[in-house]
């Protein structure tokens, strides 16, 4: 952790729903670009920083409503904005079927109420092109102190728990999420500041 200064900032920025300045259309286009697992420095957050400054779509709404054509101006991949329209209309339904305040409100609900051992149950684990990783990472920017399971978290968490000398089982996406979370407990850090470390040093 002490190679990774900045994991606690950026999992205080999910846990408070404060990433991309708390604005729940630009967390879904994060989580749907990064699915497609290029890299998430130099490829997912320069797209969704161009995005941001377009100025032409500012909420979920908006985002479903919009042009297909328009939008692979910033990110060319067709599954990535299927995902991200997917995961939009699911918001906004869930918004008026609520009677929620704000999106962010949406967004906030449905983490907190899905459950990653029924993620593919899930309205926003069925959208076509969401998988296990993108579903977590999703819970996380509403909110949630969980982990995503993906290849650069099983790397370093791997390496960590062979150098600790640690039995612990990792088998499977659902079982390295236990096991961050148990980490976790045991070192005082959240899965949400682990999992970012990982990113970090990877």
């Amino acid at each position: 952790m002490s190679n990774a200064p900045g994991a606690r900032v950026e999992a205080d920025l999910c846990l408070s729903m404060n990433r991309w300045g708390g604005s729940p259309l630009l967390m879904i286009l994060d989580a749907s670009f990064t699915s497609v697992g290029l890299g998430y420095f130099h490829s997912v957050v320069p797209a969704v920083q161009r995005f941001r400054t377009w100025g032409r779509c500012s909420s979920l709404r908006d985002l479903q409503d919009a042009d297909l054509d328009s939008l692979r101006i910033f990110w060319k991949n067709q599954r990535s904005w299927e995902v991200a329209r997917g995961a939009a209309s699911y918001l906004v339904r869930l918004q008026e079927d609520r009677s929620l305040a704000e999106e962010r409100d949406a967004l906030a609900c449905w983490a907190h109420e899905s459950r990653p051992d029924r993620w593919r149950e899930d309205p926003i684990g069925m959208v076509k092109g969401v998988g296990i990783s993108t579903f977590q990472y999703l819970r996380m920017m509403g909110g949630v102190d969980t982990a995503m399971p993906d290849k650069i978290v099983r790397r370093v968490v791997e390496r960590a728990l062979r150098e600790a000398g640690w039995e612990m089982n990792i088998d499977g996406d659902l079982a390295l999420i236990d096991a961050v979370r148990h980490i976790g407990k045991a070192s005082g850090y959240r899965s949400a500041d682990i999992c970012w470390m990982c990113w970090l040093i990877q």
